[in-house]
């Protein structure tokens, strides 16, 4: 007879799957990194973990303020400035980007398996095109995509407006009408 404290464990087969895109599928957060370097390296100042974790998955023009006010640099470079100098350097890069360790293997897994899988990403179009350009052979297998800054993910994160949305499509696809 069990223990009446036992916890009795019910495994359920995975029915969808939501991906995040940046730092899970593709290694683009070094970007961010990198570029983010350059331009404090200016003003002899550092980028570090805490100032990184404030910025990230906010809307470019929030990350921007957060970035120069942060760091003090805001009397030289406003946050719209910013945002020039450091998409002119990301659009360089972000057609390197290489899939994180392990991720093509789980999206093929999945895909095989039958379970519906899809990206909810704060990125916005024209840096989707440029992160994904080279690995169609993982983004085709997407159900769907839902951008950043689209009419479905009104907040960015960590708002789950863009997560929510991605799963509701799968509703309306898979379950509904």
């Amino acid at each position: 007879m069990a223990h009446p404290s036992a916890v009795v464990s019910v495994r359920r087969p995975i029915t969808h799957v939501v991906f995040d895109m940046d730092g899970l599928l593709l290694d683009t957060e070094r970007f961010y990194t990198q570029v983010q370097e350059i331009i404090l390296a200016r003003y002899n100042k550092t980028f570090d973990w805490s100032l990184k974790a404030k910025m990230m998955g906010k809307k470019a023009i929030e990350s921007a303020r957060i970035f120069v006010e942060e760091t003090g640099i805001s009397d030289s470079l406003s946050a719209e400035q910013f945002l020039v100098e450091r998409e002119d350097m990301l659009e360089k890069l972000f057609p390197t980007s290489e899939p994180m360790p392990g991720a093509s293997r789980l999206v093929n897994h999945l895909h095989a398996k039958g379970v519906p899988v899809c990206v909810a990403t704060g990125s916005h179009k024209r840096h989707f095109e440029l992160k994904t350009q080279r690995h169609h052979e993982i983004f085709s297998l997407m159900h769907h995509v839902v951008l950043g800054g689209g009419p479905e993910a009104k907040q960015s994160k960590p708002s789950p407006d863009g997560f929510l949305a991605a799963a509701k499509r799968f509703e309306v696809c898979c379950y509904g009408p």
